[in-house]
């Protein structure tokens, strides 16, 4: 398994993901606005422009994009994305860190993976402590984090999408 920044080598993967996704009805998290892009390429230039304070948009932050991908047959599996730091939002909501497992391939392991190959690049980009959220329920979630040495600090609800947020603590300092 690696991470990698997505290109367009993997455009049909990207909108297989994508598909996938909306088909079943799922969120999406960590993939930025893939949902709302109809081609590879729109999505691909927003992440570009996210990588550096100056391309990013009013009220959106800096952040970094990877895919997850099996190297035994070079599939895509999930995506993950740090935010470099918070917007009131994030701060009070999402956290540094957003990720989704496509649906299909769900129950493996890989999320718990994903997440702790993250880590060290979220320490590399300065960031020592961790904030990532998960919807309150979302067990498969919460044990990725507690997995990965979360540590629980309350519950918010967030009432744009009228669900209660777990937010959990990662330090990374000593890593």
């Amino acid at each position: 398994m690696k991470l990698i920044e997505p290109t367009m080598e993997y455009d049909r993967q990207i909108q297989a993901y994508r598909r996938e996704f909306l088909e079943a009805g799922g969120s999406m998290d960590g993939c930025g606005s893939l949902r709302r892009f109809e081609t590879t390429k729109e999505w691909l230039d927003q992440v570009e422009a996210l990588k550096r304070p100056e391309t990013t948009p009013p009220h959106w932050v800096p952040s970094t994009q990877y895919i997850y991908v099996r190297e035994s047959d070079n599939k895509m599996v999930g995506v993950i994305q740090i935010r470099h730091c918070f917007n009131e939002f994030l701060e009070k909501y999402a956290g540094h860190i957003g990720y989704s497992v496509c649906p299909s391939e769900r129950r493996k392991g890989y999320a718990t993976q994903m997440l702790k190959l993250v880590l060290p690049e979220c320490k590399a980009l300065g960031i020592d402590r961790v904030l990532i959220s998960c919807v309150q329920g979302n067990e498969g979630s919460k044990r990725t984090i507690l997995h990965n040495g979360g540590v629980y600090e309350s519950t918010v609800f967030e009432p744009k999408e009228g669900v209660h947020l777990e937010r959990y603590w990662i330090d990374i300092r000593d890593n």
